[in-house]
């Protein structure tokens, strides 16, 4: 990344599995320290949305563009710092996905998306990963808020699964690179979903969780992401 960017994270799923520490652990670069909660679970987060308006910062918003967005990511510490790690992005927009991987060092794959908010006020989120020589990925999936808003306390599950300023990921060279990313807080509330085909962990290496997932819905939050750095 060589600039900043600006733009909003829109209609977010955040569904969470408890996983073993030591099978994510396997996954991350030496540099990483896997996170737990409450220093028991490691947790893997499947997170759909639409990250809009994206565009260099200073930029209107109207320069910018919409690209639904489907990612896997996990929860790591570098030193005392609590932050991301992005095992891989699907996003739908050539010219993103390749900015993203040549610029940002971010292992974005090109995807055909849907993602909607019907009549009914369920959104529904379809991709199915279209990049050449890629493992295939397919999910499809339809949530709604369910509650009123939560106030998630410091150390909480929901606050320790969405409240972080930095992600990492490793570029294809090898190198681990991060970025810091500025927000308010995220507008959560617990989430009504419905999941009916996912294979993401597959593609990155995992084996299914067990279980039923911890599900969150965000409106979303306007993003400023730092240019991309080495470690």
């Amino acid at each position: 990344m060589v600039v900043s960017l600006a733009m909003d994270w829109r209609e977010l799923l955040f569904a969470s599995w408890p996983v073993d520490p030591d099978i994510v652990s396997a996954h991350l670069p030496d540099a990483l320290a896997v996170d737990t909660h409450d220093d028991d679970e490691a947790w893997l987060s499947v997170v759909p949305f639409t990250n809009g308006a994206v565009r260099p910062r200073g930029l209107p918003a109207r320069f910018g563009m919409d690209l639904p967005e489907l990612n896997l990511r996990t929860y790591v510490t570098v030193g005392d710092t609590p932050s991301v790690y992005f095992f891989s992005l699907d996003a739908e927009g050539v010219l993103g996905v390749v900015g993203a991987r040549l610029f940002h060092h971010l292992p974005y794959y090109y995807t055909r998306m849907r993602h909607e908010r019907g009549a009914d006020g369920r959104v529904r989120f379809a991709s199915r990963r279209a990049h050449p020589g890629a493992r295939p990925v397919h999910f499809r999936a339809g949530y709604e808020r369910a509650g009123e808003r939560l106030d998630p306390a410091p150390g909480s599950l929901a606050a320790f699964l969405t409240e972080r300023y930095r992600f990492y990921t490793e570029a294809p060279d090898g190198t681990v690179r991060y970025s810091n990313v500025n927000h308010d807080r995220w507008p959560l509330y617990p989430a009504d979903v419905t999941i009916a085909e996912n294979t993401i962990f597959r593609a990155n290496g995992f084996a299914d969780p067990a279980g039923e997932p911890v599900c969150h819905y965000s409106p979303g939050v306007e993003i400023v992401a730092s240019p991309s750095r080495k470690r």
